[in-house]
């Protein structure tokens, strides 16, 4: 089973708020870049949970960006942390970032 807890904002880049996790938390981000999600950073850590930044809008096929939060146009950016159930949560780090915001929570 696995959670995956979805934040957004629009105070920071990308690329901004993967240092700003990186200077808070143990990980190191890997700039990636996809033709569906565009440039994203990416960091796993030791328990398999994966944190992703990456922009809200991605490039679309009519060459149109699309939302990937549809329901959340004033989010610029999308934080995706997916992690086992069993791992140590990241809220209390997440929390205390401002202009950050959780959009849901699921488990599968």
């Amino acid at each position: 089973m696995t959670i995956t807890d979805t934040y957004g904002t629009s105070t920071y880049t990308a690329q901004q708020l993967a240092d700003l996790l990186a200077e808070r938390l143990p990980v190191t981000f890997a700039e990636r870049e996809s033709d569906y999600f565009g440039v994203y950073f990416l960091a796993t850590l030791a328990d398999a949970t994966r944190i992703k930044v990456q922009p809200n809008a991605v490039p679309g096929d009519d060459g149109e960006d699309e939302l990937l939060e549809d329901d959340h146009p004033d989010v610029s950016v999308l934080l995706i942390v997916t992690a086992p159930a069993e791992a140590q949560l990241l809220d209390t780090e997440l929390a205390a970032v401002d202009g950050l915001t959780r959009l849901r929570s699921s488990q599968s």
